[in-house]
């Protein structure tokens, strides 16, 4: 059993006048906060409010870079050279980075189909782990529990934090069921702080198809912009505490 996790949250997804999710409510119940960087999401000013409302909080800031895709949320598959990879994400960590206090951020946690592909693309995880190295050698890299981008990011030297998720539907094989299929996000509050518990305290988790399968992670996400993610992160929060496990941020963990 976990006794000590970090909750993690993407924000600052907002754009220009548009405001998506609820980030001034979430942060007060999570401990890391990945942050848009304008490549998917946000813009500078969007940047600077959420890192500034996460600082107030005492929130731990992480980048969340992703391929260029405005339109399509970064969740559009992509195929870009390693090296376009590599300088799109140290832009990204070093945008952010300039809008904390101290320069510096806790973590990167890349985005949407950047993230989903390098589960199992070893060049992109590559590209990832050289720009994260490249920009802060001490950060920690948020990548999917069970998948071959933790060895790999390991082997690299690299600060790594197995990632779980309070609010996605998993594959039996571990992976996140794509969004484009039925019931790949959950949004019952009860559900998601249920199964949350369960793969914090007791190291499974159901897959789709209702087999169990195996997770162990020092971090759990839950997505900012799902309907209801206020209550979500509340109930979460609260059963993970009332179970004896301490909500902490990863570089407590890492």
């Amino acid at each position: 059993m976990a006794n000590k996790i970090d909750f993690n949250c993407d924000m600052g997804e907002s754009f220009g006048m548009y405001k998506m999710g609820y980030d001034e409510d979430v942060i007060k119940h999570i401990s890391s906060a990945n942050i848009a960087c304008g490549f998917h999401a946000g813009d500078p000013v969007w940047m600077q409010k959420t890192v500034r409302i996460a600082e107030e909080q005492g929130v731990a800031v992480g980048a969340h870079p992703s391929y260029p895709d405005l339109v399509g949320f970064g969740r559009r598959n992509m195929s870009l050279s390693p090296e376009e990879v590599k300088c799109d994400v140290v832009y990204q960590i070093g945008a952010l980075q300039a809008f904390t206090k101290g320069k510096k951020l806790q973590h990167v946690k890349p985005h949407g189909a950047m993230y989903n592909q390098a589960v199992n693309d070893e060049a992109l995880a590559r590209a990832i782990c050289e720009a994260v190295l490249e920009v802060q050698p001490d950060l920690v890299l948020l990548a999917l529990a069970g998948s071959k981008w933790i060895k790999i990011a390991e082997d690299m030297g690299l600060r790594v934090a197995r990632e779980i998720f309070a609010d996605r539907a998993l594959n039996p094989d571990g992976t996140l069921v794509s969004r484009s299929k039925p019931g790949s996000v959950i949004h019952d509050a009860d559900e998601v702080a249920e199964r949350s518990l369960r793969m914090v305290t007791k190291g499974v988790a159901k897959a789709i198809n209702g087999a169990e399968i195996e997770v162990h992670a020092e971090s759990i996400c839950l997505h900012g912009d799902t309907p209801g993610a206020v209550e979500m992160a509340k109930r979460v929060r609260q059963e993970l505490e009332a179970a004896g496990v301490k909500i902490v941020p990863l570089g407590q963990l890492v």
